[in-house]
């Protein structure tokens, strides 16, 4: 018992499992913040592959008026990607969606990229909710999608607010972990609501958002939150309901 309680904390790349799918990575080149060119997403695919992973999805974002992504581009990209790799590793595309009202009509015109099946990764503004967010999130249900709302952790104006988090799940939302926020990448305060989240079963995925090297470097941390065992649940769930 002693010894358990003084244990020294695994690295992230040792909570990867064997086979492990990353349901949300910026592979793709040129197309968004993420991989600039060919070269750098061949970079980056190898790296994670040394790391464990067995499938990445390729999720660029889609942000009007800043990343002016549309599933033909997305998928010229994946294209031009899979042209030039020749290693043996699975990598699928979708999308990360902004939650603003351009994607009521994607879900109306069903012009969405999904993870797998129905379920849809999105996003939302670092800096204020979406004013009519349950309205989105209603039109995208009644169309028959499941969102997938990336790094809720990093959401500053919902933070200690579990109630919100709670009336998304009963609103049909489920929430990705982001596997850095448990190395204390982004911040001590983005790290202290992933343990509380996690203390609340709040999570349901997790998912790399690898972007760059300095990324994937991170992973040889070590995990910083306490709620480890929840995490690896959370891993596991990833890799039993979207492989």
């Amino acid at each position: 018992m002693i010894f358990n309680l003084f244990k020294s904390k695994p690295t992230l790349k040792e909570l990867i499992p064997e086979g492990f799918v990353d349901i949300h990575s910026h592979i793709l080149p040129g197309i968004d913040d993420g991989a600039k060119n060919i070269e750098d997403s061949i970079k980056l695919i190898m790296q994670m592959k040394e790391l464990g992973f067995e499938k990445i999805i390729g999720t660029p974002h889609t942000y009007q008026g800043l990343y002016n992504n549309s599933s033909q581009s997305i998928k010229k990209a994946y294209v031009n990607l899979m042209d030039n790799l020749n290693k043996e590793i699975n990598i699928e595309y979708a999308s990360e969606y902004l939650l603003d009202n351009s994607l009521i009509k994607r879900a109306q015109d069903k012009d969405i990229l999904c993870l797998k099946d129905n379920y849809v990764l999105v996003e939302m503004s670092y800096f204020s909710e979406p004013i009519n967010l349950y309205e989105i999130i209603f039109e995208l249900r009644v169309n028959g999608y499941i969102p997938v709302i990336a790094h809720p952790e990093r959401y500053i104006y919902f933070h200690n607010d579990l109630k919100t988090f709670k009336k998304l799940k009963r609103a049909g939302c489920l929430l990705q972990l982001n596997l850095l926020s448990c190395v204390g990448y982004y911040n001590s305060k983005v790290m202290e609501f992933v343990d509380l989240l996690l203390k609340n079963n709040l999570f349901d995925f997790v998912g790399s958002d690898v972007h760059n090297i300095n990324h994937i470097k991170r992973f040889e941390s070590k995990i910083k939150i306490e709620q480890t065992k929840k995490l690896e649940d959370c891993i596991t769930n990833t890799n039993n309901i979207l492989t």
